[in-house]
């Protein structure tokens, strides 16, 4: 699909935030198995569109902004670090295929939305509210640090299989002269049994 997120992580940092040494990779990555359909209903469903993200393990509960891809192929960011954003075009999530949310890790001017996404552990919940008033909750299973030009494009962006979730935001080290982090981390959640 070649979608990249080079935008995520702001030029101009005066400190690097701490980070766990050598690349994040905890937990096990959802195995897909089984036919394509919405959580637990045996069949496709059409789910509304996200408009609010909870993440109790790191007390986050925001609303959600659209997020298309730009002309250059990448997916595009949210334009304040304080936001965070769906990619509008793709699965959403309940639906068949993996559902992405995208935040900034931090800005200029201190932590983004996404500062606390990297302490998810596996077991972790996120709830997405629905604007027909359901939601649907997601049980975190993997957290994987990547290079950004090393993305595995068709793991995150999965457009068909199982429904799935994917929060992605910057990582690594922040590279001064690109004005951007090196890497990406991902984490990787599967809808929660009975929910």
């Amino acid at each position: 699909m070649g979608i990249a997120l080079t935008g995520i992580g702001i030029a101009g940092l005066v400190a690097e935030p701490e980070r766990t040494p050598g690349p994040v990779d905890i937990g096990t990555l959802p195995v897909h198995t089984g036919p394509a359909e919405a959580a637990g209903s045996g069949k496709h469903v059409n789910a509304a569109p996200p408009i609010r993200i909870r993440i109790p393990a790191i007390g986050l509960d925001q609303p959600l902004t659209g997020l298309r891809v730009q002309q250059d192929g990448r997916l595009g960011v949210p334009r304040d670090p304080a936001e965070i954003g769906w990619w509008s075009d793709g699965p959403r999530p309940g639906d068949p295929g993996a559902a992405v949310v995208v935040g900034h890790v931090d800005s200029a001017t201190g932590p983004g939305a996404f500062h606390g996404l990297s302490t998810l552990r596996p077991g972790d919940e996120v709830t997405l509210d629905r604007d027909d008033r359901s939601s649907v909750t997601f049980t975190v299973q993997a957290l994987r640090q990547y290079g950004k030009d090393a993305l595995p494009d068709s793991q995150v962006y999965a457009t068909t299989g199982p429904p799935a979730l994917r929060l992605i935001t910057c990582s690594g080290t922040y590279d001064r002269a690109r004005g951007e982090y090196r890497d990406n981390l991902v984490v990787y959640a599967a809808p929660t049994p009975g929910t």
